[in-house]
C-alpha cells in the first residue's frame, strides 16, 4: 500500500512539475509576443539599415539611394544604405539573410541574387525562398544592349553579321556571372546563333566605365547606370532588351523587334528582410515603401531615371519570387549556362 501510494504521489509530482514547465513556457512565448508586439507598434524608431549586394553606381544602388532619402524624410530617421558587392550579389545578400529579424536590416534585392542564383549555384549559401521575408516589389527596369561608338555596328542586324563574320571576337560586359546582364547576353547569343566573349564585372559601374573606354565591345546592362553615357554619346544604344520601348529611348528599338522575335529580359527589384520578420513588421515596412512609391516626386524621378514602378502585398511578392525562381532553374537548365 506504501508503495502504491508513494508512486501515486510520484505521478502527481511529475505532473505538477511538467504542467508548471507548461505554464512558464507560455508565459514565456506571451512575453516575447509582447515584446515582439511592442516593438512591432514603435517600429521605426532608429536608423534602418539597407543592404545593396553591388558596388556604387549600379542599377540597384540608384534605386536604393532614391528610395534612401525618401524614406528618412518620412520616418525622420536615417536610411543607411551598405553596400557589399561580391560573388555575383551572393555577399551581400547572404549578410542580409543572417541579420536579425527585426526589420532594421533589409536588402534591396532583384533578379540575380534573389532568383537566377538559385539555378547557378549548387552550394548558394542562402535560399531565395526560405530564408528571406518578401516584403514588396518595389519595380522594373529594360536592358540595354548598347556599344561602343567605335564599334561597326548601328543596329542589332549589324551586330549578329559583325558576330558572326568573327565568331569568339567581340567581347560584351556584365555586371558579373549568373547576373542578369550575363544571361541577357547568353539568351542574346542563344537566340541569334552568335558567339562572344563574356566579360564579367563586380557590378555595372566598373563594366561600363571599360566600355566607354573601348576595352569591352558592348554590353547588355540595365537601363539606369547607362542613361548618362547614352545621353552624352559615350555608348550607342542598338536596342533595349524587354517587351516594349522605354519611355526614356523610345527611338531605341526592342531587341524583338529589330529582327530578334520572342527576346525579353527584364530585371526586377525588391525588398526583402530575414525570414520569421514578424508579420506587424512586414506590413509596415510594406506600407512604408508603397507610400514612398507612390509619392508624385519620387516616382517620377525613377521613372526618370530608367525604371517602372511597381508595387505589391507581401504574399504576392513571395508567390511572384518563388515562381521566378523556378522559371530560372528552366532556363539555366535549356540554356546550359555554366559558372566559369
Amino acid at each position: 500500500m506504501k508503495i502504491k501510494l508513494r508512486t501515486l504521489a510520484l505521478c502527481i509530482g511529475s505532473g505538477v512539475l511538467a504542467m508548471a514547465g507548461t505554464i512558464a513556457a507560455a508565459a514565456d512565448a506571451a512575453a516575447a509576443d509582447a515584446a515582439a508586439a511592442e516593438a512591432a507598434a514603435s517600429f521605426p524608431d532608429k536608423a534602418i539599415k539597407l543592404i545593396v549586394p553591388y558596388p556604387p553606381g549600379g542599377g540597384a544602388d540608384i534605386f536604393a539611394r532614391t528610395l534612401g532619402e525618401a524614406i528618412t524624410e518620412r520616418i525622420k530617421h536615417a536610411v543607411v544604405i551598405e553596400n557589399k558587392p561580391g560573388a555575383n550579389g551572393i555577399i551581400g545578400t547572404e549578410a542580409a539573410a543572417r541579420s536579425p529579424a527585426d526589420g532594421y536590416t533589409i536588402l534591396l534585392g532583384n533578379i540575380g541574387p534573389n532568383a537566377i542564383n538559385q539555378a547557378l549555384y549548387k552550394d548558394l549559401p542562402y535560399d531565395c525562398v526560405k530564408d528571406f521575408t518578401a516584403v514588396t516589389l518595389i519595380g522594373y527596369t529594360t536592358h540595354v544592349l548598347a556599344v561602343n561608338p567605335k564599334l561597326p555596328a548601328h543596329s542589332v542586324k549589324e551586330l549578329i553579321a559583325l558576330a558572326k563574320e568573327s565568331p569568339g571576337k567581340l567581347t560584351y560586359a556584365s555586371s558579373g556571372q549568373g547576373g542578369s546582364p550575363h544571361l541577357a547576353g547568353e539568351m542574346f547569343a542563344l537566340t541569334t546563333g552568335t558567339k562572344m566573349v563574356h566579360v564579367p564585372y563586380k557590378g555595372a559601374s566598373p563594366g561600363n566605365s571599360d566600355l566607354v573606354a573601348g576595352h569591352v565591345n558592348l554590353t547588355f546592362n540595365t537601363l539606369p547606370p547607362l542613361m548618362s553615357f547614352i545621353k552624352s554619346g559615350q555608348v550607342r544604344a542598338l536596342a533595349v532588351t524587354g517587351s516594349k520601348r522605354s519611355p526614356l529611348l523610345p527611338d531605341v528599338p526592342t531587341i524583338a523587334e529589330s529582327g530578334v522575335p520572342g527576346y525579353d529580359v527584364t530585371t526586377w527589384y525588391g525588398i526583402f528582410a530575414p525570414a520569421k520578420l514578424p508579420d506587424a513588421v512586414t506590413k509596415k515596412l510594406n506600407d512604408l515603401f508603397k507610400q514612398v512609391l507612390s509619392n508624385p516626386q519620387v516616382k517620377a524621378k525613377l521613372e526618370g531615371q530608367g525604371y517602372e514602378v511597381a508595387t505589391s502585398t507581401p504574399a504576392a511578392f513571395a508567390d511572384f519570387v518563388k515562381n521566378d525562381v523556378q522559371k530560372w532553374q528552366r532556363v539555366v537548365k535549356e540554356a546550359n549556362v555554366k559558372i566559369q
